[in-house]
C-alpha cells in the first residue's frame, strides 16, 4: 500500500479534474440526479453531527428570474454607493443575472444554527458559528464532487454572503437557513484548464 500510486485513483482524479464552469447546455438535470448528488453532500463530515446544512433547489424560470433581478438591484445599490462607474456596474449586474438564470438549476447551500451548541460568551458562540460554517462548505465540496462524477459542471457563487437578507426573502427560505453559497448547476457547454501553486508553497513541513 506504501507504494501505491494513488494520484491515479478515481477519487483523486475526480478532485483535480473538477472545475468551475459557468455555461451549460439547456439540458433538463432529472431530478433523481440532484437528490443523488445532494445527498452525498449530506455525507460530509459535521461538527458535533449536527449537520447544519440546508439546501434549497430552484428550477423554475420564474424564480431564478427573481432571484437575479433581487440580487442585482442590491449589487446596483452597493456598487454604487462604492462610486464604481455606471459602465462597470451595468456589466456586473448583467453578468451575475445571466449567470443565475442561464442555469438549468441553483442549488442555494445555507446553513442553520438550530442545532449547533450555544453558549453564553461571545468567543465561543463565535467558534461554533465557525464550525457550522465550515461544516456547511465541506457538505457543498462534496456536492461539488457528485455533480463533477454525474457529468455536470458547477460554479459556487459568493454572492448570496453579501446579500442574505435579498436571498431568504426572494426564495421564502425559512428565518434560520442562512445563504452560504449559490450553486449553478448544469450539462456543462464549455471546458477549462486550471494551475495550482507549487506544494512547497503551501506547505510546512515540522
Amino acid at each position: 500500500m506504501e507504494n501505491q500510486d494513488l494520484s491515479a485513483s478515481p477519487l483523486i482524479q475526480a478532485m483535480i479534474t473538477r472545475r468551475s464552469l459557468r455555461r451549460y447546455e439547456k439540458r433538463t438535470v432529472a431530478r433523481h440526479i440532484l437528490e443523488t448528488i445532494i445527498q452525498a453532500a449530506t455525507w460530509a463530515p459535521s461538527a458535533h453531527n449536527r449537520q447544519p446544512w440546508r439546501f434549497a433547489v430552484i428550477e423554475t424560470d420564474a424564480e431564478k428570474v427573481k432571484l437575479a433581478l433581487a440580487m442585482g438591484k442590491r449589487l446596483r445599490h452597493d456598487l454604487e454607493a462604492d462610486n464604481v462607474p455606471e459602465a462597470v456596474i451595468e456589466k456586473d449586474v448583467n453578468r451575475s443575472y445571466d449567470r443565475i438564470t442561464s442555469a438549468p438549476v441553483l442549488i442555494l447551500l445555507c446553513l442553520s444554527m438550530e442545532d449547533m451548541d450555544t453558549y453564553p460568551d461571545e468567543k465561543r458562540s463565535h467558534n461554533e458559528y465557525i464550525m457550522a460554517v465550515q461544516s456547511t462548505a465541506m457538505a457543498g465540496q462534496n456536492l461539488l464532487l457528485a455533480a463533477h462524477e454525474a457529468g455536470l459542471g458547477a460554479c459556487w457563487m459568493c454572492a448570496p454572503l453579501f446579500c442574505p437578507d435579498v436571498v431568504q426573502s426572494s426564495l421564502c427560505i425559512p428565518d434560520d437557513w442562512q445563504p452560504q453559497g449559490l450553486i449553478t448547476l448544469g450539462y456543462p457547454a464549455q471546458s477549462r484548464e486550471k494551475t495550482r501553486k507549487p506544494l512547497q508553497d503551501v506547505i510546512l513541513w515540522k
